[in-house]
């Protein structure tokens, strides 16, 4: 017998049909002798339907009654979920975050999870009882309902599992697994059987979107193991979950010295970046500081970063990259900190691509780099900017080559076609 924790995303919870199949993937784990406890999105759609009558009742809403209302959508499906699963005749009950509780700061609208109480959820699932809990929502620390963020029910999966101390955390989403790359881009891209939680961490910061980024950091803190699996495979003909049908998400020492392990794991790309560069700035000390501290104040997260060599009248060039949704945010607090920095000019580009690639297999090997800038080079792909960790090599290049990059790289790394069993 095993404890796991399973969850699903807003389009497997998109309509009573859809429920009512993943009441039938649940019954299949609880009927081959597992507890389980599920973790619910909000049906597709309906979280952005509920921001939106707060934007319309009022573009200032309060935070506090903005997670009210936003907090409803996992609500309305966690409850229709175990009536669904009492319907199937599995002993089932909804635990709302501020039932249990999950306890978060006060952050409204991002909190972050501070602590679970477990001792009746534990007396419940040992009982038998499938627990059904709302995902992104919690209690926060002045006693009010708490969300934690787009994206948050994959946090909440992973923190369950830990709280809980489940076997593993199954999360159920519209692919089948981690791939070496979008599989849109490249038919050849192959399914990983098992990726390090750094990989998946570094993925899912360049672009991956399986997974939510807080939540990986949260699985590899907490020792969790993470299976991604599709949540649109038959339910009655699907593999057990335990036959690991998806991609386990797992510690280094788990995965091993493993001889067949691809130098490479993945290749990501994301096109939600912005490039700024600051002319003219004065090549003196804390002159970078000046340009990055008011962005830093507005949490504006900045990424690739280049200081080009000073020119003779002893300026420089400063480029970077920001999110695009923090374009208009950046330029702004840049102009008004215009006469502290001192700088003559801004030049802005959303025309721009962030590909990367990750493998921890970098941290063994050389020439990881020298492939990729040979490869985009040989197919004429410009490099503007370049940033660096130990197993990620990230690069910014003008958004039409974006596929053409992905392809070239896939190719560069002995990806198409590999056999990926082990990430």
């Amino acid at each position: 017998m095993a404890r796991i924790v399973m969850k699903f995303g807003g389009t497997s919870m998109a309509g009573i049909e859809r429920i009512r199949s993943v009441a039938r993937r649940v019954k299949r784990e609880v009927d081959a002798g597992n507890q389980v406890a599920v973790v619910v999105s909000a049906m597709a759609g309906e979280t952005d339907r509920l921001v939106g009558f707060c934007k319309e009742a009022s573009p200032l809403a309060d935070p506090r009654e903005y997670d009210v209302v936003v907090a409803s959508g996992e609500q309305v499906t966690s409850g229709l979920l175990a009536i669904a699963l009492q319907a199937a005749g599995v002993p089932a009950r909804s635990w709302m975050g501020w039932q249990l509780p999950i306890r978060t700061s006060s952050a409204h609208a991002s909190a972050r999870i501070e602590a679970i109480e477990t001792a009746e959820l534990n007396t419940s699932l040992s009982k038998g009882e499938v627990a059904v809990v709302p995902g992104f929502q919690g209690l926060a620390e002045g006693g009010g309902i708490s969300t934690l963020g787009r994206g948050g029910s994959d946090t909440s999966a992973v923190a369950l599992a830990a709280a809980v101390k489940a076997d593993r955390c199954d999360i159920y989403t519209d692919v089948d697994g981690v791939y070496t790359t979008d599989p849109r881009i490249v038919p050849r891209a192959q399914k990983l059987k098992r990726v390090t939680y750094e990989e998946m961490l570094e993925l899912a910061s360049v672009g991956a979107k399986v997974l939510q980024t807080r939540s990986v950091g949260l699985a590899m803190k907490e020792g969790v193991r993470v299976q991604v699996l599709s949540s649109f495979d038959d339910p009655d003909a699907a593999p057990m979950a335990d036959t690991l049908p998806g991609t386990m998400i797992v510690g280094d020492d788990e995965i091993g010295d493993d001889m067949e392990r691809q130098l490479i794991t993945g290749i990501a790309h994301d096109k939600n970046e912005a490039k700024v560069t600051l002319t003219d700035v004065p090549d003196k000390p804390g002159a970078v500081a000046a340009i990055f501290s008011p962005l830093a104040d507005l949490s504006i997260n900045v990424d690739m970063i280049i200081q080009n060599i000073a020119h003779n009248s002893g300026s420089t060039d400063v480029t970077f990259t920001v999110p695009q949704a923090e374009l208009a945010r950046a330029l702004d607090a840049l102009d008004k900190a215009k006469d502290a920095i001192g700088f003559a000019g801004i030049v802005h580009d959303t025309k721009v691509a962030k590909i990367s690639i990750v493998g921890v297999g970098m941290r063994s090997h050389a020439g990881v780099a020298s492939t990729m800038f040979s490869a985009l080079a040989d197919r004429g792909i410009n490099i503007q900017a370049i940033s660096t960790s130990e197993i990620k090599v990230s690069v910014l290049i003008e958004e039409d080559y974006t596929e053409l990059a992905v392809r070239v790289l896939h190719t560069a790394y002995g990806l198409d076609g590999a056999e990926s069993a082990s990430g």
